[in-house]
């Protein structure tokens, strides 16, 4: 039982406690500046192959946050360490717009008045199959139905449609009949109301 516990809560002599707080914090820093250079498509998981490179990512650095320590308490400060670095690095930046825009980046127009910007498609890799299956998966039938589509620092992407959707045009069409009720109304009240007076 103590042996247990030992392995579980008994930190590895081969590692220091201020490595173990160091190790984290590079690799976040490398894990930053990697996922901006491999740019927003990354964060879009767009494809397979981005899936699987995310998916492998915390595998593959795993050993170089913690070391060989498999101690939960290992586990514990270098899961600290990542979250103590992150809580700091977003409140620096929430202060520091400009930096915040160096880092993460600025939106990019994919779609401008309902063409493609094919440029833009190559600068972020994506491919006009790939923004079609993003636009499916928002409801839209054909790249057609899109005015503007827009890359946002997330990855993710935002598609405004040409015309209004159905669900749109059902609530302008029930607020017009509701408006025209409103006004038959009215009109009729100020019927009766001048009948009274003439009465």
């Amino acid at each position: 039982m103590s042996h247990l516990w030992q392995h579980l809560f008994v930190l590895s002599d081969d590692i220091s406690i201020l490595e173990k707080i160091v190790r984290p914090v590079l690799v976040y820093v490398f894990l930053i500046v990697g996922l901006r250079l491999a740019g927003k498509r990354e964060l879009a998981q767009l494809n397979p192959f981005d899936l699987i490179v995310l998916l492998t990512l915390s595998n593959t650095v795993q050993n170089a946050i913690i070391g060989e320590d498999n101690s939960v308490l290992g586990g514990v400060i270098g899961a600290t360490t990542l979250l103590a670095v992150n809580y700091f690095v977003v409140r620096f930046l929430y202060s520091h717009e400009r930096l915040d825009h160096l880092i993460e980046g600025a939106c990019d127009e994919l779609i401008t008045d309902g063409k493609v910007q094919h440029d833009r498609l190559k600068k972020e890799l994506l491919t006009e199959s790939a923004l079609e299956t993003a636009a499916h998966r928002q409801g839209f039938a054909s790249l057609k139905d899109i005015d503007r589509a827009v890359l946002e620092v997330g990855g993710t992407i935002s598609f405004f449609p040409k015309e209004p959707t159905p669900e749109i045009a059902r609530h302008t069409e029930v607020l017009a009949g509701l408006n025209r009720m409103t006004d038959e109304l009215a009109a009729l009240r100020q019927a009766i109301q001048s009948g009274r007076s003439t009465a």
